[in-house]
């Protein structure tokens, strides 16, 4: 693959999970990719994975909820390679707790991270994406965007609030070539959803309460970090220039089943 050669990509939360399965999907097409992650250890162990891979990547720890380390993320990619094309922000935390059971404290870090950071991410990109004559950014949002479980108050905020951030700046920059979009997922095998199953295990494993929760998706499974990566990576490519302000969900049908259950019935009326 050569679809991002001579491409620049800056991935947020690219240490782990999704952010890391993009920037090993973005850097396989060709592009030089700067991540950053919340610790030392993921970004050391995630840079020095994907550069065993062969691939040209550089990282460092950075705060998404501070400006002033976002800002030195992108001088990062500016100073070691001339630019910025793509960013694609992944960088996420997910809290449980109604509005009531929620500490203000813990609202604020959801917020701060799911979805300001994805602000200051692009304030300082998107200057660079107009010196090179447009880009694409692409975020990072969920299905509770759209649909929620119990308890996820914060979470569901956020992502619906990077849901229509995304539709603004992709209206604010599309004259510019810059295009925006939303990614959708359902739950998807990432260090984040087994912290989540952790949490709930009951006397089972891990694995076995992931495989209950890919029972409630369509096609059995939860979604692999490498699938949403393959989605990103569209999106932030040449085909996709015509595409913009969506929310592309990637769920393994989730959102298209309704919950209720039919009863069985071995002599239904035949319709035509």
């Amino acid at each position: 693959m050569a679809d991002f050669a001579d491409k620049v990509a800056v991935v947020t939360g690219g240490s782990l999970g999704i952010g890391r399965a993009c920037a090993r999907r973005l850097g396989a097409g060709g592009a030089a990719v700067v991540l950053c992650g919340h610790d030392h250890a993921s970004v050391e162990e995630a840079v020095g994975e994907l550069r065993g891979e062969g691939l040209e990547v550089r990282g460092r720890r950075a705060d998404v909820r501070s400006s002033a380390e976002l800002e030195a993320l992108i001088g990062l990619a500016v100073e070691s390679y001339g630019g910025v094309d793509v960013l694609v922000n992944s960088a996420g935390v997910q809290r449980y707790g109604d509005v009531v059971d929620t500490p203000e404290e813990v609202w604020d870090e959801v917020l701060d991270v799911n979805l300001k950071g994805m602000y200051l991410a692009a304030k300082y990109c998107i200057p660079q994406m107009r010196l090179r004559g447009g880009g694409a950014i692409v975020n990072i949002a969920s299905v509770q965007a759209f649909a929620v479980q119990a308890g996820v108050a914060a979470y569901a905020a956020s992502k619906g609030g990077v849901v229509a951030l995304s539709r603004s700046m992709a209206v604010d920059h599309a004259a510019e070539g810059i295009t925006v979009n939303a990614v959708c997922p359902g739950s998807v095998d990432t260090p984040m959803l087994r912290w989540s199953a952790s949490r709930v295990q009951d006397g089972r494993t891990v694995d076995e309460v992931v495989a209950e929760w890919g029972s409630a998706h369509p096609i059995d499974r939860v979604v692999r970090p490498e699938e949403v990566a393959e989605l990103v990576a569209f999106l932030a490519g040449d085909h996709a220039a015509a595409i913009t302000g969506g929310e592309v969900r990637i769920d393994g049908g989730l959102l298209a089943r309704i919950g209720v259950v039919l009863p069985a019935s071995g002599s239904g009326e035949r319709t035509s």
